[in-house]
């Protein structure tokens, strides 16, 4: 069993007067809130977010005294209802004083006599005195008065801002013309017309909200969600549909007999039915987004949230696009989705014609428009987005006529050249292409050019790099080759003078071997792709040194002092490295010159010395040239060999310096980080 004050407490909360203005209390002071938040000031702006505070009061006080019924709660509303009404008086007597009419101030005497003689409760027991009800019923007439005015003196050009306001509030003081001129014939208020008050009042503030957001001389900052009208617009036809499906069943199980009950649940199951098919009807919801832009909002389009979905889309984050979707495809939704088309196809530039590149629920063309040709050329000069039902000055192609639908031609723009155009098929809902949508279109085209532009441009860097490393690649092992070639003409070159000596013969055997290997190498560096297949390794320096000047020449002399001393490295490219080093000491010493090699450890380093006679290098050389690609003071030479030496030294954590003048030779010191953990046998 319920206590009696919980049982009190539950019917209160079914009375429709607590539902009606508990839900205009949190209406109203949620509109204030989010008036106050956007307030930037004027007169206009403060005496709005009055009235609105005034209201969501005065339904709150109502809502208190329909839940307790205390005597002193209803007086409080009353003030409160003079209050309020005494705020939208005044808001409209400014507004009307911008319209420069002087005595609408003078009805602002009303609201302060219906705060002294507002009537007793709703269905009190005695009758409240006649001049009450017709003070209230002056009020209310003084309220419609001033929205005509209002309406009617403003400019042709500034009705569409204020006509919003006037419905409103006019909506809202016919509804107190009738519930005071009922209560004056009867001499009471009747209760059922007073709980629906609250609820009537509530439906006021989006007409005031679309007002607010219109007149931005009010000086407060609201903007009214395209999305949320739609939705709410939604919703509310939803509600309306299933109140008139609720009383259709009503009325078929009522007049159907015994076949009642059933016939009540197969029509609301179809209606149901019915309403999910509408819900989920694209077309309906193209139809319906138009109507709402067209009718409730100056501009066709939210630019904010139409900017943001392109971008979201263009970006791979928009809903239903994954990144494996190429930007082309991307680019199509992007655009057709402005104008609410189903689907489109993007042409490219091709080398000199235009064919389609992608498409996005659109048939597949295979016919090319020539760059050069009368269409390609109208849309390059002029940029215009056409509409293919009635194009104007310039014939379209039939090629763009073929895909079912075509509806547009958006050209593609990128710096001033057109690099494609867009295709756009005919949307699901009737939209006028106006000079809005047209700017709207070319604006997102030429973000679309910016992002195709940028996508090739990065295509044709990564060829463009990827031939470079080829090229860098070739560049050395044609080095090599040189190098190896070099070898064998001194061989074929000494085996005419010392072919009978065995000893040439051994050294032409060891080094025809050394060729093979090196050549044999070279193949398969050519088959990998790469020059770095070895693994870093303790390698002894000494031996490295030693086998790679013999494979020079035995006149270049090797001085080594500890055998010890290693660093971390690739066997075969140090020794690559240092050979090339060697032979261009050789080749810069004279016959009676020399070229001395050395290895030691000086700190934390493991140093090669190489140094010759020859002719030396000049100070500006060395610093300018002496280790960029393909820089010789040597007619033949390819200029590679300094150049992968310092790179390969720079990789492994390592410096080359370098001590040069010219006629007094050169010396290379190599340091690399000295391994102290053991080497391999070089």
């Amino acid at each position: 069993m319920f206590s009696s004050a919980s049982a009190r407490a539950e019917l209160a909360l079914g009375d429709p007067a607590a539902f009606g203005y508990g839900f205009a209390a949190l209406a109203f002071l949620a509109f204030a809130a989010h008036l106050a938040l956007g307030r930037r000031g004027g007169a206009k702006a403060s005496l709005l977010l009055g009235a609105v505070a005034a209201s969501g009061l005065w339904a709150a006080v109502n809502f208190v005294f329909a839940f307790t019924e205390i005597h002193e709660f209803w007086i409080a509303q009353g003030v409160l209802d003079a209050l309020r009404a005494g705020a939208w008086l005044l808001f409209l007597a400014v507004v009307l004083r911008a319209n420069r009419l002087k005595a609408a101030p003078a009805l602002l005497v009303l609201p302060l006599a219906a705060g002294f003689l507002y009537p007793e409760a709703p269905d009190a027991a005695e009758t409240s005195p006649a001049l009450a009800f017709a003070v209230l019923l002056a009020l209310a007439v003084a309220g419609l008065v001033l929205a005509e005015q209002v309406y009617r003196r403003a400019l042709e050009q500034a009705r569409w801002a204020i006509k919003p306001l006037c419905l409103g509030l006019g909506a809202g003081f016919v509804f107190d013309l009738y519930l005071f001129a009922d209560a004056l014939l009867f001499g009471r208020i009747d209760a059922g017309v007073w709980a629906a008050r609250g609820f009537a009042h509530a439906l006021a503030i989006p007409f005031i909200a679309i007002a607010t957001a219109r007149n931005k001389d009010w000086t407060i900052d609201i903007a009214l969600s395209r999305g949320v009208v739609f939705h709410s617009t939604a919703f509310l036809a939803c509600g309306l549909y299933l109140l008139a499906v609720a009383a259709a069943g009503y009325y078929v199980r009522y007049f159907g007999g015994s076949w009642g009950k059933t016939l009540q649940v197969g029509f609301i199951f179809a209606a149901l039915l019915v309403l999910g098919w509408l819900f989920s009807s694209g077309a309906l919801r193209s139809k319906l987004r138009v109507f709402i832009n067209k009718h409730f909002f100056s501009y066709r389009y939210d630019y904010r949230q139409e900017w943001l979905r392109f971008t979201e889309l263009l970006s791979c984050r928009g809903p239903g696009v994954g990144h494996e979707v190429d930007p082309e495809s991307r680019s199509i939704q992007a655009l057709a989705n402005l104008v609410e088309s189903p689907g489109g196809a993007l042409w490219l530039l091709d080398g000199t014609a235009y064919r389609q590149a992608a498409r996005w629920n659109m048939a597949a063309v295979q016919a090319r428009e020539p760059a050069d040709g009368p269409f390609a050329t109208f849309l390059a000069r002029t940029g215009w987005v056409l509409d293919l039902e009635n194009p104007g000055t310039v014939e379209a192609p039939s090629s763009l006529r073929e895909p079912r639908g075509a509806w547009l031609v958006v050209p593609v723009i990128a710096q001033e050249a057109l690099i494609g155009f867009a295709v756009l098929a005919a949307p699901r809902a009737r939209v006028e292409v106006n000079w809005e949508v047209r700017d709207l279109l070319k604006t997102a085209a030429r973000q679309v050019g910016s992002l195709l532009a940028q996508v090739q441009a990065s295509e044709a860097l990564l060829e463009a790099r990827k031939f470079e490393a080829f090229n860098k690649m070739t560049a050395f092992v044609v080095h090599d080759l040189k190098n190896l070639v070099t070898q064998l003409s001194l061989l074929l070159k000494n085996a005419e003078l010392h072919r009978h000596d065995p000893r040439f013969q051994q050294d032409m055997l060891a080094t025809a071997k050394h060729v093979e290997a090196r050549m044999h190498k070279l193949l398969a560096q050519l088959a990998a792709g790469s020059r770095g297949e070895e693994a870093l390794r303790p390698i002894a320096l000494a031996r490295l040194v030693q086998r790679a000047a013999a494979s020079k020449s035995p006149g270049i002399v090797v001085h080594a002092a500890d055998a010890e001393v290693a660093a971390l490295g690739h066997e075969q490219r140090l020794e690559r490295v240092i050979g090339h080093l060697l032979q261009n000491a050789l080749e810069a010493t004279r016959e009676s010159g020399k070229v001395r090699v050395s290895v030691a450890a000086e700190g934390a380093h493991a140093v090669i010395e190489i140094a010759d006679s020859g002719c030396g290098m000049s100070e500006a050389f060395v610093r300018e040239r002496l280790f960029r690609p393909f820089q010789s003071t040597k007619a033949s030479g390819m200029g590679i060999g300094a150049y992968e030496a310092a790179q390969y030294v720079k990789d492994l954590d390592g410096r080359i310096e370098v001590d040069s003048r010219p006629g007094a030779g050169t010396r290379f010191k190599l340091w690399l980080p000295l391994e102290t953990k053991g080497a391999m046998a070089a």
